[in-house]
């Protein structure tokens, strides 16, 4: 029996789901991993376990659990915590992603899509808790892996071009308003609670990387999907429908939604193939084209013109060629030890 397991086995004798039927329910692009506990009364909770020793921390997931939770929203209830040792054990929102119940019926896209935006409604209009700043040098930095993982010629931090021509827009966005954006925010992180009232019928996963930012950012997140297409007229009646509901400026906020689209989409890029080239998880290579689609479609907007002018000839078009090379080369960057 290794450590982890011992570790596991107490925290689950102390938590009083000792004697449980355990499976893995996921894992995902970090070092956490997911199963779902039940009794024998059929009553299941779900299983965090997140070890330190591998970058992981427990203790932003509580915290911002504690806070969505106090806003009216569906975060998981905490039964029981080890933070030292990345151990949670907290409640099951069940399995009815977004993303799975849309596959199975198309016309849910639309009222699930609506719920999502009534949540951030409600969550931009909350008071903010203590959360770092997504700020104009922070989108800056979280660029980086495009040009040093996805760039014909790679380099550690964003290429100076791009810098010169993105800070600009970027530092007109650190004047707006901000609310707590939670990041991940797509189909594959909500969950349909039907039989809850209001924004708490979305269920809410991994958001312990929140931060304070612009508005736009986690509309963004769940409409420009890199697992999934969203019908264009679908994205447009939603950024309609959260400029109607937020009363916002309808031309600033598709500006920072462009700019901040350009942004996401050029770090996932390089997100991805950072997991084919230095973790060896090569099937995120074939969502790198939908993401290059959204990162064009962001770019065609006249204020980031300059950025686009930046990046090209950088980085290069998801070509079949392209993507067959990043993967034959799976697995040959070392993980930084």
């Amino acid at each position: 029996m290794t450590d982890r397991t011992s570790l596991i086995e107490d925290f689950l004798q102390a938590a009083g789901w000792a004697e449980t039927e355990r499976m893995l329910l996921a894992g995902d692009a970090s070092n956490r991993r997911y199963d779902r506990l039940r009794r024998p009364d059929g009553q299941t909770a779900i299983l965090m376990d997140a070890p330190p020793e591998r970058g992981e921390d427990v203790r932003p997931f509580q915290q911002v659990a504690a806070y969505l939770s106090s806003t009216g929203l569906s975060a998981p209830e905490i039964y029981h915590a080890d933070s030292a040792h990345g151990l949670l054990l907290i409640e099951d929102l069940g399995d009815d992603l977004f993303a799975r119940l849309m596959a199975g019926d198309p016309a849910l896209q639309e009222p699930l899509y609506r719920a999502a935006v009534d949540v951030l409604v409600q969550l931009h209009a909350a008071p903010l808790p203590d959360l770092p700043l997504c700020n104009a040098a922070w989108l800056i930095d979280m660029t980086a892996p495009a040009f040093e993982f996805y760039a014909t010629e790679r380099q550690e931090q964003p290429s100076a071009p791009f810098t010169h021509a993105f800070a600009p827009l970027a530092q007109e966005l650190d004047a707006a308003p901000k609310v707590v954006i939670l990041r991940d925010y797509h189909a594959e992180n909500l969950l349909w609670l039907p039989e809850r009232q209001g924004a708490a019928r979305v269920g809410l996963l991994d958001f312990q990387d929140a931060l304070l930012g612009h508005p736009a950012y986690d509309l963004v997140s769940i409409l420009q999907d890199a697992r999934r297409d969203v019908p264009p007229e679908i994205e447009a009646h939603m950024i309609d429908y959260y400029v109607a509901q937020s009363g916002t400026d309808p031309d600033t906020f598709r500006r920072a939604y462009a700019l901040l689209g350009a942004q996401r989409n050029l770090r996932i890029l390089g997100i991805f193939a950072r997991l084919c080239l230095r973790d060896g998880k090569a099937h995120y290579v074939d969502l790198i084209p939908r993401v290059w689609n959204h990162l064009q479609n962001n770019l065609r907007h006249p204020a980031l013109a300059p950025v686009a002018r930046s990046i090209e000839g950088i980085l290069p078009r998801p070509t079949p060629d392209f993507l067959e090379q990043l993967k034959s080369q799976c697995a040959s960057i070392p993980t930084p030890s």
